[in-house]
């Protein structure tokens, strides 16, 4: 038998094949999602950086958030869109660029829920603590909170592509649009085991963290809430519990819903177009359910609008 154990060969992914009579459509609309979304989160991005009053945990927590969004839809829509247009045979990708957009996809996805989990203690301490909210959440916890919610899924996600990478290779073809650790070691005919023994820890692990914080931190809220007779605590914390929520339940069921698709192999024409859409519609939906619900977001938006209306006035004066 052939030994493929070099890294260096090229792999065939199975795209999304679209009809000729829909294929530029289907690349066009793709596209502007892309740019849709690469906008909201970079224009965001640039007003929390830019705007002084946006200083705050709660926006600076939003745009680690952010940022995954952007390396997440950089890693896959590029590519997905020139393979849209090209034949099958023509969808290659190098071994090392499969682990890499692995790593990437898995870690961004991952990175998501944590810093969901780190916004949920922030909105408990603003809420539950709002004495110390100023002493607790210092510039120094948003760093070693940021970090954590980058470092932890860094660290558990290299082992879990590193266990795939171990493995030798017998297989050239990738049956998805893009490469993720499922990808990987279904290259290998090789056992597996210890892999989906890893793969399904990680994923109960995140998932119990990710539920067991929200649950946690906002029964606690609810539990202030109902005890409290201050009007504008229980509207301030309604009104922000309310947008983070909504953004936790957005990725959830756009996560889920694609893992849920690969128990029904019929589906899997649209299991690849949910698992697409998963890296481009929470990214959009994020950045604009915090913009509506922003009061700092829309009053600066406000004064945009009114310095615009006022400069033509004043010129032609």
């Amino acid at each position: 038998m052939e030994n493929f154990t070099y890294n260096s060969f090229m792999l065939q992914l199975e795209g999304i094949d679209f009809t000729k009579d829909v294929v530029y459509t289907a690349f066009f609309l793709f596209l502007a999602f892309y740019i849709f979304a690469m906008t909201l989160n970079l224009a965001f991005l640039i007003l929390v950086i830019t705007e002084k009053n946006l200083h705050q945990p709660m926006y600076i927590l939003f745009c680690n958030l952010t940022v995954s969004d952007i390396i997440a839809a950089t890693e896959v829509f590029p590519r997905l869109l020139v393979d849209i247009l090209r034949p099958p045979s023509e969808r290659l990708i190098s071994y090392y660029e499969c682990v890499v957009q692995a790593f990437l996809t898995q870690w961004v996805s991952s990175t998501s829920h944590t810093v969901l989990m780190i916004m949920a203690f922030d909105r408990y301490v603003a809420i539950c603590n709002p004495l110390r909210y100023s002493a607790i959440m210092t510039t120094s916890m948003l760093v070693k909170l940021s970090v954590s919610a980058w470092g932890v899924p860094f660290l558990f996600v290299s082992v879990l592509i590193g266990l795939s990478v171990r493995l030798n290779r017998c297989r050239t073809f990738v049956s998805n649009p893009l490469c993720d650790n499922a990808s990987l070691f279904k290259l290998s005919c090789e056992s597996v085991e210890i892999n989906n023994i890893y793969g399904l820890f990680y994923t109960v692990l995140l998932l119990v963290a990710s539920v067991g914080c929200i649950v946690l931190t906002y029964g606690k809220i609810a539990v202030i809430c109902l005890t409290s007779k201050n009007k504008t605590m229980k509207k301030k914390a309604l009104k922000t519990c309310s947008t983070h929520l909504v953004v936790y339940l957005v990725l959830s069921f756009s996560g889920f819903s694609a893992i849920a698709l690969h128990r029904f192999p019929q589906y899997s024409y649209y299991r690849k177009i949910l698992t697409i859409l998963f890296y481009i519609i929470p990214g959009s939906l994020n950045t604009i359910i915090y913009g509506i619900q922003s009061k700092e977001v829309r009053q600066f938006m406000f004064n945009t609008s009114k310095s615009r209306k006022v400069l033509p006035f004043q010129k032609r004066t």
